[in-house]
């Protein structure tokens, strides 16, 4: 049977319980992070930590949780479950009180559940690329945010589903923003350009570990709002994600990328994103 984490206790998955008031149920209060683990290795685990207590602290709710304690548990929680390859998926809401819009008054204790999943790399994807559409970003302005809530994201998922396309590339007005549950990046001319990291998107790991790989390497970085023009005329469009690593986009709306088929900066990233996991985690097999 399956371990999972609730408030700092491992239990079997099948008696794990939450209440029927707890704030992340009834009002998505509260954040969440998903990470990677290759060979039985969490990768980018502090930016991850990181991030998430960036997240917490912006909607003020404060837990007895260090760094330290954190990383042990999840590195107890892989172990238990013998995982290799997949994902720890963690979150933390602001607890259980009655139901009230308002932050709930005196000492609430935060809930913290977290679980593994495996998942093997995407390979066939990296490999070919995927399809995308476009669609109009209805969420709210906090997305710098990794919360709950994500109904928004969830519907433009849908959207890209029913296309058959992996992924819903978001805009507002003519500028794009993010993917559904990723970053966009495109290429011209050799440029790597990608929306600057701010509360209209989330900052990812996955992109940020590519544009310090980017500026490492020689390949030029522009961090600034980019068009539905440029994107329709870029030389290449990736993703980048978690779970997506860096995912080349061959189609929009049904038009090719290009010529349709992965380019060769696209390329070099991925490389460059596997030799990153290896230092971090052992090897992997090839593309």
């Amino acid at each position: 049977m399956a371990q999972v984490i609730v408030n700092g206790n491992f239990v079997d998955r099948s008696e794990a319980k939450v209440d029927i008031e707890d704030r992340g149920y009834q009002f998505g209060d509260g954040v969440y992070e998903v990470i990677r683990v290759y060979n039985g290795k969490m990768f980018t685990l502090a930016e991850h930590l990181k991030r998430f207590a960036k997240s917490l602290d912006s909607i003020g709710v404060s837990h007895a949780y260090t760094e330290q304690q954190l990383t042990v548990m999840l590195q107890e929680l892989i172990e238990r479950n013998s995982l290799k390859t997949g994902i720890i998926y963690m979150q933390m809401t602001r607890g259980v009180a009655p139901r009230n819009h308002a932050y709930p008054a005196g000492d609430v204790q935060p809930t913290f559940v977290a679980y593994t999943k495996g998942m093997e790399r995407p390979v066939e994807n990296l490999k070919n690329g995927v399809k995308a559409i476009l669609t109009e970003d209805i969420r709210w302005l906090r997305c710098d945010i990794k919360s709950l809530n994500l109904l928004g994201n969830i519907m433009a998922k849908q959207k890209a589903v029913l296309s058959g396309c992996y992924e819903a590339i978001q805009y507002r007005g003519q500028a794009v923003t993010e993917g559904s549950s990723s970053n966009i990046l495109i290429v011209n001319k050799d440029v790597v350009i990608t929306h600057p990291s701010d509360q209209r998107i989330l900052k990812g790991i996955t992109k940020e570990v590519i544009l310090q790989l980017c500026r490492t390497n020689q390949i030029t970085v522009e961090e600034r709002v980019f068009t539905l023009d440029e994107l329709a005329d870029a030389d290449e469009v990736f993703l980048t994600s978690t779970t997506g690593e860096v995912m080349p986009i061959i189609e929009i709306d049904g038009r090719k990328v290009k010529d349709g088929v992965p380019g060769s900066v696209t390329r070099k990233l991925q490389e460059l994103f596997s030799k990153e996991i290896e230092k971090q985690c052992g090897p992997l097999y090839n593309l």
